[in-house]
């Protein structure tokens, strides 16, 4: 009896966003079909390693045919099979619990072709890329884990019916109903024996079972004699169409790049060329092979709960697992590969690695050198290390961060910033190769771009100084600045927070003067701000602008925004002390009104507000301060009309 059942309404906007406007190449059909193929093989051997229920095989294949006359393409594996439940969810929910997330992605970030192909390539969709060429799909399905075997039908327009059938042996056959030729797409050319021949050859010759097909070929006909004839007969045999040989057993001379891409694309569902390939063997006291991509972009829900990180673990070439992640450490999480090692048992369970030796022998030189690499990288190829840390130098950046820093001499090196001098991103070493001769510190300070620092008050100093100044922009970067302290025997130092250390003696020794002979003053402004900053002082970082608000030693403005920002962040305050340039007009305003209270009040209120906003805080009282600015301007246009 068939049961139809209502695609969901986002997989259905899915499913229509993807046949008729992403894929564009249609002939990756047949890739992503032996792809899923391969990892139901792969999913029935490594489950019958400790599955006494499981029959051990070695018989695994792919089989591959094709119906001219019903326009037929059918692609047959004898690996895991699917239960009614796993049809459900495999079929008849695009990546599961994902298709929802995506299309609410799509529309509230009101996303480009392009990036949707990028998103959507993320989710697994393999199985859909069926409708690119064919109207209906046909799925013949049976599990070891279900007593009844099954038939998917649809069109991938409405709806999809799931009928028992009889079924006798394990794993999947998927039959595609070809579409009809039209002015823009040739179906029929997928019904050519060499054309599928070809694109198997193109895309998955790597795959490790056999894809075999029965041919048609033409046999010379022979005499009596023996002799050879001009007449020919036709015949049928089975050929094995690819060389079962995975990618990262061929010796590297022997491999193009083509075919490290074509292995990326197909193994981890990327519709773009890896930015990075990295192959390496190791011998020794662990013995393993790597195969290790950095992606063009990161993926969608890298940063959430729900991604996964890990490598890809075969032993002996044999799968064991498809993400252990147990081989990256946490600000690897991006790097996408395999490795395959002769020193761990095929029969190792998840419980078992987190405890095995070698594995962790293999994890901690896997890391060493795959931050060799990156450091190689920023060398040789700079251009590409930038493009590679826009994307990822955040995980890097997290690295350094976590664990107290335990990590931050393997990775400072690693580390780019932009600057006020140096549009593209450069390292920690050429910053402190390229400092003043008679500057002391690695200024820093978090900002949206260069624009924003330099319109900064802190930075008037550092102007005529000419010193350079790291530009934060990720969250995590204070921390770092925390957790670094100083490199190359600098020390870090924020544009906004303490003293800069930039004025010779006879500066200082002048600034401490008025200090002293303004303190009385000072401590007035301090009363009327009623506790909202821990001191007010002459500035020597200001020349040209009349305020600014810095902050005390420990949390810096950055943390206390950060901090307080995340979920269920306590009510975090830096010390504010806010720093007035002596020098300025507005100085001597304050002098002249020091006698009256209420005056100074309101004027230092303004100013402290105005700080404030400048540091991107917002003002305590908008209306109470549209009020005193309003007074101020119409007593300045009284003076100025006596």
């Amino acid at each position: 009896m068939s049961e139809t059942k209502k695609f969901k309404t986002e997989t259905k906007r899915l499913l229509n966003l993807m046949i008729n406007s992403i894929y564009t190449n249609r002939e990756i059909f047949l890739r992503e079909l032996i792809a899923n193929a391969s990892d139901a093989i792969d999913k029935y051997h490594y489950l019958s390693l400790t599955n006494d229920k499981l029959e051990k095989r070695n018989d695994y294949k792919i089989e591959l045919a094709f119906d001219k006359d019903k326009r037929t393409i059918t692609i047959s594996d004898n690996g895991i099979g699917m239960t009614k439940d796993e049809i459900i969810n495999n079929l008849g929910t695009i990546a599961k619990s994902g298709s929802k997330e995506f299309m609410e992605k799509m529309e509230s970030e009101n996303l480009k072709e392009e990036d949707a192909r990028e998103i959507i390539g993320q989710f697994g969709v393999g199985f859909y890329s069926s409708y690119l060429v064919a109207d209906k799909v046909e799925v013949n399905t049976k599990s070891p884990f279900d007593s009844s075997s099954y038939r998917f039908t649809s069109d991938g327009i409405e709806d999809y019916s799931i009928e028992e059938i009889d079924k006798d042996s394990i794993g999947t056959s998927i039959t595609l109903y070809l579409r009809k030729n039209d002015e823009d797409n040739n179906y029929d050319e997928y019904l050519d024996q060499y054309m599928l021949q070809s694109l198997v050859k193109k895309y998955s010759d790597f795959i490790r079972y056999p894809i075999q097909m029965t041919v048609e070929i033409e046999k010379p006909v022979f005499d009596k004699d023996g002799k050879e004839t001009d007449k020919f007969e036709k015949t049928t045999e089975v050929r094995t169409l690819n060389s079962m040989i995975p990618v990262w057993k061929k010796p590297k001379a022997e491999v193009t790049d083509e075919e490290f891409n074509e292995f990326y694309k197909n193994k981890f569902y990327d519709y773009q060329d890896p930015l990075d390939t990295y192959e390496y063997n190791v011998e020794g006291n662990v013995t393993y092979t790597a195969l290790l991509y950095i992606p063009k972009k990161a993926p969608y829900d890298l940063y959430t709960e729900k991604y996964e990180k890990g490598l890809q673990l075969y032993t002996k070439g044999v799968f064991i697992m498809d993400k252990c992640k147990e081989l990256l450490p946490d600000y690897l999480r991006f790097v996408k590969g395999i490795v395959d090692s002769s020193d761990l048992s095929l029969n190792i369970s998840r419980e078992m690695l987190q405890h095995d030796h070698q594995l962790t022998k293999i994890a901690a030189n896997l890391e060493k050198k795959y931050v060799k690499h990156l450091s190689e990288m920023q060398n040789d190829s700079p251009d590409k290390y930038r493009e590679f840390f826009e994307a990822f130098g955040i995980n890097l950046k997290f690295g350094v961060y976590n664990n107290y820093g335990e990590k931050k001499d393997l990775l400072q090196d690693l580390l780019m910033y932009k600057t006020i001098k140096n549009d593209q991103l450069i390292s920690l070493k050429e910053y402190t190769l390229n400092m003043k001769e008679d500057q002391k510190y690695i200024y820093y300070v978090s900002a949206k771009n260069k624009e924003a620092v330099l319109s900064m008050p802190q930075m008037d100093a550092l102007k005529a100084k000419d010193y350079d100044v790291l530009i934060l922009n990720d969250d995590v970067d204070e921390f770092v600045m925390q957790i670094l302290n100083k490199y190359d025997e600098k020390e870090f130092k924020s544009i906004n927070q303490g003293d800069l250390d930039l004025l010779d003696k006879n500066e200082k020794k002048a600034i401490d003067q008025i200090a002293k002979d303004k303190k009385d003053l000072l401590t007035k402004i301090k009363d009327s701000l009623n506790g909202k900053v821990k001191d007010v002082v002459i500035s020597t970082r200001l020349t040209s602008s009349p305020v600014c608000l810095v902050s005390g030693d420990g949390i810096s403005f950055e943390m206390e925004k950060v901090m307080n920002n995340l979920p269920n962040g306590a009510d975090i305050k830096a010390e504010r002390i806010l720093e007035i340039n002596p020098n300025h007009d507005i100085f001597k305003v304050l002098e002249k009104i020091s006698d009256d209270d209420n005056k100074l009040a309101e004027y230092s209120d303004v100013l402290f507000n105005q700080a404030l906003v400048l540091e991107g805080f917002p003002v305590e009282n908008p209306n109470e301060f549209i009020t005193k600015m309003c007074n101020i301007m119409i007593e300045a246009s009284k003076i100025n009309e006596e």
